[in-house]
């Protein structure tokens, strides 16, 4: 007989701290990983707060061309709200971003989590397209909990 283990179940304690962001891809409905809305080289902090508070930052972190230094790439995404812990899930209720469509809503995210990284996954709707799940992958940071 064959089982299948779960990742252990995350405690609160361990999620609180800064977390850099490593990686931030888009897979398709056929599995293929693809480059996520923020370019091949993101840059992000997540921040968990003991008192329940997020805060998410990422940015694309290559150079924006000379001729397009506010032009219609996305560059910047942002919000900051509540977090709490739903079985293998954590869920933020968004209370500012900067995209004004996420105010008010609920933003819940698979996570896996190994001490070191924290993988968090969610589908997300392309533009004209069909829907893509999006990956991110965040590293605790330095000077962070151990």
């Amino acid at each position: 007989m064959t089982t299948t283990t779960r990742p252990p179940a995350v405690r609160p304690e361990e999620l609180i701290g800064a977390w850099e962001l490593t990686s931030y891809v888009s897979v398709d409905e056929g599995g293929a990983l693809g480059e996520g809305p923020l370019g091949p080289a993101p840059r992000g902090l997540l921040i968990y707060s003991a008192d329940g508070r997020v805060s998410v930052s990422m940015m694309r972190g290559d150079p924006p061309p000379a001729a397009d230094r506010e032009g219609p790439v996305p560059r910047f995404m942002g919000y900051a709200g509540t977090w709490r812990l739903s079985g293998r899930q954590v869920v933020h209720d968004v209370t500012v971003s900067s995209h004004g469509y996420l105010v008010g809503s609920r933003q819940t995210r698979r996570l896996v989590f190994d001490g070191a990284l924290l993988t968090l996954s969610g589908s997300a709707g392309a533009a004209g397209g069909p829907p893509q799940e999006r990956v991110l992958t965040w590293r605790r940071a330095g000077g962070g909990r151990p």
